[in-house]
């Protein structure tokens, strides 16, 4: 599936980065880089939609949306994996965007710890249509991923699913630089 694939320990947790499509995915959650109203659009959305169903839609719906930098739940639909964690990242230009990547980074993570499950795959959050850097987004990424897996989880795998070459790259470099 994966043209491009790193694996590496960090506190007991397998962190992965791969260059692929996070909905193909057999996982226990992937995320979907969500709009605070968790309408599903186009991009990473767009895609979960398509392939999962219009069950994930509805859900959505239901809750009824959720602040920038939070995350919530639903199911999964079609898809291969067990739910999907709807985390909304901030748009570029709106302010505080560093501070707002990590708060919904954090949010998925926590909230797939809450509900017990033992693998999650994380996108590049709010770099498709809210406009983030993608080496910015690397470099907050995987910092918070970093400092959540320091804190004791139950979390066996974290997979930052990348959907082109370019992209892996930027984030396999971050990774490369080491944790700031």
């Amino acid at each position: 599936m994966a043209k491009n694939h790193v694996t590496i320990q960090l506190d007991g947790t397998q962190l992965e980065l791969l260059e692929g499509d996070i909905t193909e995915l057999t996982i226990d959650a992937v995320v979907n880089p969500a709009n605070e109203k968790l309408k599903l659009g186009s991009g990473v959305a767009g895609a979960i939609l398509q392939k999962g169903g219009s069950s994930i839609q509805n859900e959505c719906d239901r809750i009824g949306g959720t602040a920038v930098g939070t995350a919530v739940i639903t199911g999964a639909g079609d898809l291969d994996a067990k739910h999907v964690i709807h985390a909304v990242g901030p748009r570029m230009g709106e302010g505080d965007e560093d501070r707002k990547l990590s708060s919904a980074v954090r949010s998925a993570l926590a909230l797939a710890d809450r509900h017990g499950l033992k693998s999650i795959a994380v996108p590049a959050i709010s770099t498709g249509a809210f406009g983030f850097p993608t080496d910015r987004c690397a470099r907050v990424t995987l910092t918070e991923i970093h400092r959540y897996l320091q804190g004791g989880t139950k979390l066996d795998r974290v997979v930052v699913v990348l959907h082109s070459d370019k992209d892996f790259t930027t984030f396999r470099n971050e990774l490369r630089r080491g944790f700031r």
